[in-house]
């Protein structure tokens, strides 16, 4: 099967995910590969189906074992009738649990048909340095990884006529999926005397939670928890202390430090 372009569909409002998917793009070899960032609050599904055969890589992180629902709500309008897809999710060193089942389920439901997933590990997003879980994570061998993915999708499509000729694709994982609720009401809030107001927090927020009115101002209902405002303030002013966040970061990097390694299903 000849593959004329890659379509990269992901959320990732730390760009873990968005190396991942690069790398692998780059294994591939397509001489075209398109963006599909779903992360802004503006984001929206892409242009309508080309004509030329395309492969979608589908990227999401792992929150508490599933897919973000924002991130699946924003993935909901993307449709096919029956092209090739790559699912990957990305995780914090802990466990992906139901995600890549979960998102296997999603994309198939949208009319797409998966031929290879692959699990990756991404810098948790609570990771600091008094917890380093999966510290600058992917790092070169993650990425060295998902190229070595890619290439051996793009020998998987060269010897196959139809991507609905291959086997139902299998990966781990349980249905009904694990329950998973999200922190409601907990947000970082801003140091006034380390803030110089420059808006990379507004910017970087997938959900437009924060502006600037005075001062930084965070809606801690539409918080996601997802730090990136944290990993992204140049001036260290964004500040995590919910008492329940930190003892969730004291458990992960005390039974979470042993590295993982990327799995592959194809």
């Amino acid at each position: 099967m000849k593959i004329d372009s890659v379509k990269l569909v992901y959320f990732s409002p730390t760009q873990t995910t968005e190396k991942v998917l690069k790398a692998i793009a780059k294994g591939i070899g397509a001489g075209k590969v398109q963006d599909v960032n779903l992360t802004g609050p503006d984001s929206g599904p892409p242009a309508d189906e080309p004509g030329e055969p395309t492969l979608y890589i589908f990227g999401f992180p792992v929150y508490g074992g599933r897919l973000p629902a924002l991130a699946v709500k924003r993935f909901s309008k993307i449709k096919s009738s029956g092209m090739p897809a790559v699912i990957v999710v990305v995780y914090g060193n802990r466990a992906y649990d139901d995600s890549l089942l979960e998102l296997r389920d999603l994309v198939s439901e949208n009319g797409f048909i998966p031929i290879a997933g692959g699990a990756f590990i991404g810098e948790h997003s609570f990771a600091n340095e008094h917890a380093p879980i999966a510290i600058s994570r992917p790092d070169q061998k993650d990425l060295e990884k998902a190229q070595g993915f890619g290439t051996a999708i793009a020998n998987c499509l060269r010897n196959m006529n139809a991507p609905d000729e291959r086997k139902a694709l299998r990966v781990p994982g349980n249905f009904p999926y694990r329950e998973y609720r999200a922190p409601s009401g907990i947000s970082p809030y801003t140091d006034t005397d380390l803030c110089s107001q420059c808006e990379t927090c507004v910017d970087v927020c997938p959900t437009g939670a924060i502006h600037l009115d005075g001062e930084i101002m965070t809606n801690a209902e539409r918080c996601i928890v997802c730090c990136a405002c944290i990993k992204k303030c140049p001036g260290g002013a964004r500040i995590r202390e919910a008492p329940r966040i930190k003892k969730v970061v004291q458990w992960l990097s005390e039974n979470f430090q042993q590295r993982k390694e990327p799995e592959i299903f194809c």
